[in-house]
């Protein structure tokens, strides 16, 4: 009986070793280019090591994980992966900003059938820009080649990310909200990473759209607007929260659930927020999915962030100077969205009209 080598002996079993070690140099290339003064060592060992940044007098830690959920499904569909390395960034430093964290490293994980080259380069390339957009270091990860699970050509994604933060500056400062604060939202870039199964079906299943298909009414190929990456708003906010240190009370980072299930999140009992949907622009890629899948307005407000994809809860006083500080100093577009009213029994903590 002849014997088989290591790499003959995976081959069989539908690994390839030698395409599993040339993931740790593209790899180093993605984390080369995020690169951070508080690392210690480089890709290739069995961990991340990081100091954390002097000057903080009693840092916390921030830890969050995520994905991108089923949008990777277009991702494989139209062969475009560049963008979905941007999103598993986007949803975890977002989340870590809400409490005022500045993301300091960040470790992804990819399983897939088998290990493709360009495919692995554009998804390693998409995740080193977002965390050169969050300011943050790619410090390691995992590529796992996993015959016989994953259909041809797919693979899953997951994001974490560590940050810091002062603790006297943590957010939300729910001693501080009260009735009469006003929602500043900020332009989200379309969709982002979420409701993509509901996307799909109106789309795909009821409409029987091509993903490639020119849109009227977007002014555009659905798979422009629909692999359009989600917003990273790290920098932009670090910067307000520095101008204005005392004016932010709380901050929301519109995922999954929406407005609806995402504002709350960072309210007490005794305050509900008001919404003026039409102090900003939907885009429209949310009427267009509204009209094509008979959506109601709730569903739509409970799904999607309809164009506003991060919101701060800033003192009266001070919005207006939060609000100029935005346009004047940040790429962002930044909107008076609402306030916050007192609560009373039996009424949403939401509420938009």
């Amino acid at each position: 009986m002849t014997t088989l080598s290591s790499d003959e002996a995976y081959r069989q079993a539908g690994v390839d070793l030698k395409s599993a070690e040339a993931v740790v140099d593209i790899a180093k290339q993605a984390a080369f280019k995020t690169k951070q003064p508080w690392l210690l060592g480089a890709i290739g060992g069995f961990s991340g090591a990081f100091e954390i940044p002097q000057g903080y007098k009693q840092p916390v830690l921030l830890c969050g994980c995520d994905g991108v959920g089923t949008k990777l499904k277009l991702a494989f569909q139209a062969d475009r992966h560049d963008t979905v390395g941007i999103d598993l960034v986007a949803m975890s430093v977002n989340d870590i900003l809400v409490n005022g964290g500045q993301p300091l490293v960040f470790l992804d994980y990819l399983a897939t059938q088998k290990i493709q080259g360009e495919q692995l380069r554009q998804i390693l390339s998409g995740i080193a820009e977002g965390c050169q957009q969050a300011n943050c270091a790619l410090i390691g990860g995992e590529t796992a080649e996993m015959p016989g699970f994953y259909e041809p050509n797919e693979y899953d994604l997951a994001g974490f990310c560590v940050g810091v933060a002062e603790k006297e500056n943590l957010y939300p400062r729910k001693e501080h909200i009260q009735a009469g604060d006003v929602l500043i939202g900020l332009a989200s870039n379309g969709l982002h990473s979420n409701g993509y199964s509901l996307v799909r079906k109106i789309l795909f299943q009821d409409n029987a759209l091509g993903l490639q298909a020119f849109v009227p009414e977007l002014q555009a190929p659905l798979a422009d607007v629909l692999l359009a990456p989600t917003r990273i708003y790290v920098q932009p906010v670090l910067k307000i929260l520095e101008q204005h240190p005392q004016a932010v009370h709380a901050m929301v980072h519109v995922t999954g659930g929406g407005f609806y299930d995402n504002i709350p999140r960072v309210l007490t009992p005794s305050v509900s927020a008001q919404i003026n949907a039409g102090s900003w622009a939907m885009p429209p890629i949310f009427q267009y999915l509204q009209q094509l899948g008979n959506l109601s307005n709730e569903t739509l407000w409970h799904t999607f962030n309809c164009g506003i994809g991060y919101i701060l809860v800033v003192a009266a006083d001070q919005a207006q100077a939060v609000l100029d500080s935005f346009r004047q100093t940040t790429d962002e577009q930044a909107f008076i969205i609402g306030k916050l009213i007192p609560a009373a029994d039996g009424q949403a903590q939401v509420m938009i009209q």
